[in-house]
């Protein structure tokens, strides 16, 4: 990762900021500058026509006709930020410090990549009538009036947005098949022997669920399976996953992870072209704290990364803010709130708290001295709370973020124990 250059400026030059994508990261990183004192311009520019804002709601009240959007309370004009509606951001010219637009090239002394991710498609099913994906407030919209007809639907993918999906379907009374490749929901998040306890949620609230059911083909009006099982469907939302947007940064030179797709940050959120940095759902950065490189698509990430980018513009030419959050998010799925704080892996330590067949439960993964993420001082303590997932227990969310944060050991036994508060059981 090369290091920022300084823009060499008369002094007469009034610094520009150019941020790409109106999403939360976008907006939270034009109001953090002016937060920070930034005394420059700053021009905020949206792909979408409408006012920008928040998109947890799209998949809940906004879906169910509770509320008409989710607009940010943000007095763009009043805080002096230049926002562009509307426009697609079509290519990036570090060289020329220039961000060029379909309809202008749009001069920078500072550019903050916020375009977030786009949601993987299935293949075949592009364009075809009764198909939605469910990332954007169009595809809200688009959706209301589907779920009030209480229409049968069939979900693709049991993931985080297919089970929130899946509860407001049947909260409306729509009859809902989910189908999902992977032997269990949430394969991609959470081990076997948690989600194991998750399946039932679907039953209980009257949705079905298959597993182990890949999709050969959509049309209107149905979704075969690759059994040969035809479903009927009068809608179908696909929810396979998102990709950072990215695909528009091709030949600027900004270093873009084969793997994954998202813009290579360095852990002050800094891209490979000078003076340029990454945020949000588009950006993966390195963390000390867990010892790998962290993919982070939810919202908390949105919110905190800006304060960390904005500190950085504003005080640029002195020592930098390092980025390594604890992970956070939150998701409601047929009556639960279900909340998840850190980063684990497959070789960490699994420790219930409570039944997990009951409303309110946790799980904690506890790393010991060999696993990855070690201290400075060269070793982590036995038994570091890395990770916790708490379903209905919010108490355990609080103090256990604490304590990852502070990098504390836990006593095993006093962990799992749900009737001691899990701050009693730090060493």
């Amino acid at each position: 990762m090369s290091e920022q250059s300084k823009s060499s400026q008369a002094p007469d030059h009034t610094p520009r900021v150019v941020i790409v994508g109106a999403g939360i990261a976008g907006v939270q990183t034009a109001v953090a500058l002016r937060e920070q004192g930034w005394p420059g311009t700053i021009t905020l520019i949206g792909d979408e026509p409408h006012q920008p804002y928040d998109r947890p709601p799209l998949s809940k009240a906004v879906l169910l006709g509770k509320a008409d959007g989710s607009a940010f309370d943000v007095d763009f004009a009043g805080l002096n930020i230049d926002l562009h509606l509307g426009r697609r951001v079509t290519a990036l010219v570090p060289e020329e410090r220039v961000v060029e637009t379909d309809e202008a090239r749009v001069p920078y002394d500072h550019a903050v990549i916020a375009t977030g991710a786009a949601p993987i498609t299935l293949p075949g099913s592009e364009g075809l009538p009764g198909v939605h994906l469910l990332r954007t407030l169009d595809d809200a919209e688009r959706l209301r009036p589907v779920l009030a007809a209480q229409h049968e639907i069939v979900v693709v993918g049991a993931g985080w947005i297919g089970a929130e999906f899946a509860t407001a379907a049947r909260e409306a009374g729509c009859a809902v098949t989910v189908v999902e490749a992977a032997d269990r929901p949430l394969a991609g998040a959470l081990p076997a022997e948690v989600t194991a306890h998750m399946t039932g949620w679907y039953a209980d609230a009257g949705a079905e669920l298959r597993l182990g059911a890949r999709v050969a083909s959509v049309t209107s009006g149905a979704v075969t399976l690759a059994d040969g099982t035809v479903l009927p469907a009068d809608a179908v939302v696909v929810g396979i996953g998102a990709r950072p947007a990215t695909a528009w940064l091709a030949g600027s030179g900004v270093e873009i992870s084969a793997e994954d797709g998202s813009v290579l940050a360095d852990e002050q959120l800094r891209t490979s072209a000078p003076d340029v940095y990454a945020v949000g759902d588009c950006a993966s950065f390195p963390s000390t704290r867990y010892g790998t490189r962290l993919l982070v698509h939810h919202w908390d990430n949105a919110l905190q990364g800006p304060r960390t980018v904005a500190e950085n513009i504003a005080r640029a030419g002195s020592e930098g803010l390092v980025y390594d959050p604890v992970p956070y998010f939150w998701s409601e799925q047929f009556g639960r709130f279900v909340q998840y704080v850190g980063h684990h892996v497959d070789s960490d330590e699994l420790v219930w708290r409570g039944d997990p067949s009951g409303a309110a439960w946790s799980v904690l993964w506890l790393r010991g001295a060999e696993g990855p993420g070690e201290t400075p001082a060269g070793k982590s303590p036995a038994g570091r709370l890395v990770a916790l997932l708490a379903v209905g227990r919010p108490r355990d969310l609080a103090q256990g973020r604490k304590l990852i944060e502070r990098g504390v050991a836990l006593d095993r036994e006093r962990a799992a124990n749900a009737a001691v508060p899990l701050k009693a059981a730090a060493l």
